[in-house]
């Protein structure tokens, strides 16, 4: 398969924007001295079960000369069988007057996100083999009492995983903890035989209550889930949803009163 045009590169990065949405960017560099038409994409990687491709599909995005575009592609779910370091190769659709052609680089990591994101979806992965895990209600509360963010924790009766705790995130943290730490202990264990659904109540306040941390929010929804498994400890990440991300941004407003 061709290469791309001499001076055009590409590289995948993740803004936090688009970490609950489990997408990134395939950034597109033209060095070139000619415009370059990039239709459909794919980012190919041992470390995810398909490629990544585009976003919104059948788009097209026109790199002008010594410009750079970030084209948004979807993530796809983990290869577990795979080491946690690699690189990932893209696949580009250039199009021109004359149609189309595919053409390959090389897509190095810029931030090193994916080897990351792999250690954290392969520990959810065995996580579940014990329990699925999901933040199932949130009910809020007046100023300066704790809201409530409800857990609920459902075995699977296929494996063993210590439930460590919920850390606190950049926008949110928990009632009772020391301002140190950032961890809300719950140490509970799920056995294989286990049956009972576990529903833990985090008593929720805002971390901090300046108005842009709400405004520009795109990480303080989505939490880190600590486990233990057969005695390593591990994170995944666990996200609210929109729906609830959207009450609870409006609930830190009114506790910090921001409309006062």
């Amino acid at each position: 398969m061709p290469t791309l045009p001499a001076g055009v590169t590409v590289a995948v990065a993740q803004l936090r924007a688009d970490v609950a949405a489990r997408q990134a960017q395939l950034r597109v560099t033209n060095g070139s001295d000619a415009p370059v038409t990039v239709g459909e994409v794919r980012v190919d990687d041992p470390r995810f079960a398909e490629p990544a491709t585009r976003v919104f599909a059948d788009r097209v995005s026109t790199i002008p000369a010594g410009g750079t575009v970030d084209i948004r592609i979807q993530l796809p779910a983990a290869d577990c069988t795979a080491p946690d370091e690699g690189e990932g190769v893209a696949v580009l659709e250039l199009v021109s007057d004359s149609g189309s052609a595919e053409a390959t680089a090389s897509a190095p990591d810029l931030l090193g996100f994916v080897a990351d994101m792999h250690v954290r979806d392969c520990v959810l992965e065995r996580v579940t083999d014990a329990a699925t895990l999901a933040f199932t209600a949130f009910e809020p509360s007046p100023p300066g009492e704790p809201a409530v963010l409800e857990l609920t924790v459902t075995p699977t009766d296929d494996g063993a995983a210590t439930v460590v705790g919920v850390e606190g995130t950049n926008l949110l943290s928990f009632a009772g903890i020391p301002p140190e730490e950032d961890l809300y202990p719950l140490a509970l264990e799920v056995r294989p035989g286990d049956a009972a659904v576990v529903v833990v109540d985090l008593p929720l306040v805002p971390f901090r209550c300046d108005p842009h941390a709400v405004q520009e929010d795109k990480r303080g929804t989505l939490f880190d889930v600590r486990v233990d498994l057969d005695g390593a400890e591990g994170e995944f990440e666990l996200f609210v949803g929109e729906e609830m991300r959207g009450d609870i941004l409006s609930w830190v407003a009114d506790w910090c009163g921001f409309g006062n």
